[in-house]
């Protein structure tokens, strides 16, 4: 299914551009990137800007098969030519005929592979395995990874002539963390996409501090870690009508300190009771003291939360809406 791709910033347009100029043009491109960045989206676009955009369009991730597998799903096999083979069977390449083949992950594809691989690139031809009839593939190869295939080639990993033949031209894809312009437009449109998904009137929003937690990260996932981080806090925050303001970025964080021997009611040994509260000088304003007691334990419980105010209220036996009436009654600005 193809799918849109959002983006202003400078380097994404740059991308688009490239694959506009490339699209037409009937050789293999590769597309380098980290995970997440969209690599197959972009080979999709390579595919419908293209005179094949009526063809077929197929995908192959390298790394999910083994050596045996991957070579009978790319190039076909006989009936008979290995064991549990049941008739012949049509391969990618075969399927693809006259469109377009999308592998992905092509650094993980085995040696043996690359060279059928060359093979198809140079003269158009390959066999199914088993089989001894030259085929001939009228397919444009587009290929993705991550890593760094120069440098494989040099260590003998990687083919170093079918990356010459792939090589026609490059695709870099850069990290979300280099296309801050994008990050919100792209949070956006993930919440309302989710809203709708989840029936939700509108998409309430984020605060101001959200956003700045959104541009600050790092984002070692790119998009697809941030289409996670937004959907996650949309169902999270369910009828909320306040704006978004807890993001959860790491969902493998417990809520408590799971440390192995570690108790949190446990004191150093040497630590005295002094040491362990602070200590009170009378006479004092009960009043504001008590207040400024109450504000210093709702910003530790909200910070110990990650500012999830549901588990802030459940680490100080509260009720919801009993949090919230404390933290609006001592103005505690961006904890909504």
């Amino acid at each position: 299914m193809k799918q849109n791709l959002i983006g202003e910033s400078p380097a994404f347009l740059a991308v688009l551009d490239k694959v506009s100029q490339l699209a037409p043009i009937e050789r293999p491109v590769l597309i380098i990137g980290e995970r997440g960045t969209g690599k197959e989206l972009i080979a999709q676009r390579l595919h419908y800007l293209s005179k094949r955009w009526d063809k077929p369009l197929l995908s192959l991730n390298c790394a999910t098969l083994s050596e045996g597998l991957i070579d009978s799903e790319l190039f076909g096999h006989e009936s008979g030519s290995f064991t549990g083979s049941k008739g012949k069977h049509k391969g990618r390449f075969e399927r693809a005929e006259g469109g377009t083949l999308f592998l992905d992950e092509l650094a993980t594809a085995p040696l043996l592979v690359q060279e059928k691989l060359l093979r198809v690139i140079e003269y158009g031809e390959y066999e199914r395995v088993g089989g001894h009839t030259a085929l001939t593939a009228d397919v444009r190869l587009v290929c993705a990874t991550n890593a760094d295939l120069p440098q494989l080639a040099k260590q003998g990993d990687f083919r170093a002539d079918l990356l010459d033949r792939l090589a026609f031209d490059v695709i870099m894809l850069p990290p979300l963390r280099k296309r801050k312009e994008d990050i919100l437009s792209l949070a956006q449109h993930y919440a309302i996409k989710m809203c709708r998904e989840l029936q939700l009137e509108y998409f309430v929003g984020f605060t101001e501090e959200a956003q700045r937690s959104l541009l600050d990260y790092h984002w070692p996932g790119n998009v697809r870690e941030l289409k996670n981080v937004i959907e996650r806090a949309i169902y999270r925050h369910g009828l909320d009508a306040d704006p978004i303001h807890h993001l959860v970025f790491n969902p493998f964080e417990a809520g408590w300190d799971n440390s192995l021997g570690h108790s949190s009611n446990q004191t150093e040994p040497d630590q005295t009771e002094t040491e362990r509260h602070e200590h009170i000088q009378f006479p004092l304003d009960y009043k504001q003291w008590q207040e400024e007691q109450d504000i210093k334990l709702l910003n530790s419980a909200l910070e110990e939360a990650k500012y999830n105010q549901r588990q802030a209220a459940d680490l100080l036996g509260l009720s919801y809406h009993q949090l919230r009436g404390m933290v609006r009654k001592y103005g505690l600005v961006g904890q909504n």
